[in-house]
């Protein structure tokens, strides 16, 4: 029950409707047995909505398109790795006092690394925004040989030159001899559910494919993959785990990943059936 002692947190994006965070979040606080609520806020100006957030006593903000690297000028503290990273995708405030962190990395690194054994292997990195940038950063610390490819060039080479990967046009995809395929673009997203970022014939056995997106669970480029004999991971499997490295930030305990996975799946297959019966 919320009362005077509430104590709240929030995710800020645009659009923000149909984020899964406060049912993440929302379900792991009923379960750790704490007082706290979590709310979705779709924010037009940032900085009147950080003004909000120290005004309000706000105690945790998670963070999502397109403010990943815009809030950063906004702060008064930034992690080390999430400095390095240049995105921030958690904020604690600390009476006041903002400080941001990144966990996309961490999230998707742990998705990966519970299926394969990343070092050293070749990558294809598709996207060159803040989730890009985070999962990048991981990879470079497990000494993985990146490619990136970005529909934006410019935005594309910028950050491979930036972080010492090389860069593949988009367009000029039409094999991979990487080991791994990421994508963190938008491509797939619903409703533009038949859309594949690569063609089929570049999938192949053994390569491992992982989509970001998580809407639908399973994307285009995933069914395809499965097809070809890859190996998948779809867009829950990190936002579950960047999550649950939230709310560690937040309140020092760690929740059950695989809690907060049945509650994700559970609301993803809710609302495929609701705009089934629609």
């Amino acid at each position: 029950m919320i009362n005077g002692q509430t104590v709240l947190y929030a995710i800020i994006g645009n659009p923000v409707e149909h984020s899964l965070s406060p049912i993440l979040h929302n379900g792991a606080f009923r379960r750790m047995g704490l007082n706290a609520a979590y709310l979705a806020f779709k924010v037009r100006d940032l900085e009147d909505a950080l003004r909000g957030i120290r005004g309000l006593g706000i105690q945790g903000v998670s963070v999502t398109l397109p403010f990943k690297t815009k809030v950063i000028p906004f702060l008064d503290d930034v992690e080390e790795v999430a400095r390095e990273i240049r995105a921030v995708n958690t904020i604690v405030n600390q009476r006041g006092r903002m400080i941001g962190y990144n966990t996309d990395w961490h999230g998707a690194l742990e998705a990966l690394e519970e299926k394969i054994d990343l070092r050293g292997k070749r990558v294809l990195l598709l996207g060159a925004g803040g989730a890009a940038r985070a999962i990048a950063f991981g990879l470079k610390r497990r000494d993985c040989q990146v490619t990136l490819s970005n529909r934006t060039v410019e935005r594309g080479k910028a950050l491979a030159n930036e972080l010492g990967f090389l860069y593949r046009p988009w367009l000029s995809i039409e094999e991979m001899e990487e080991d791994v395929l990421i994508n963190t673009t938008s491509v797939g997203m619903s409703p533009h559910d038949e859309e594949s970022p690569v063609p089929k014939k570049v999938l192949k056995e053994g390569m491992t494919v992982m989509d970001i997106v998580y809407r639908p669970l399973r994307t285009k480029l995933l069914r395809e993959a499965e097809e070809r004999g890859s190996l998948t991971i779809n867009g829950l499997e990190m936002l579950a785990r960047q999550g649950a490295a939230q709310l560690e930030i937040w309140t020092g305990r760690r929740p059950d990943i695989g809690e907060i996975k049945e509650d994700l799946y559970r609301a993803l297959a809710i609302g495929i059936n609701r705009e089934e019966n629609d």
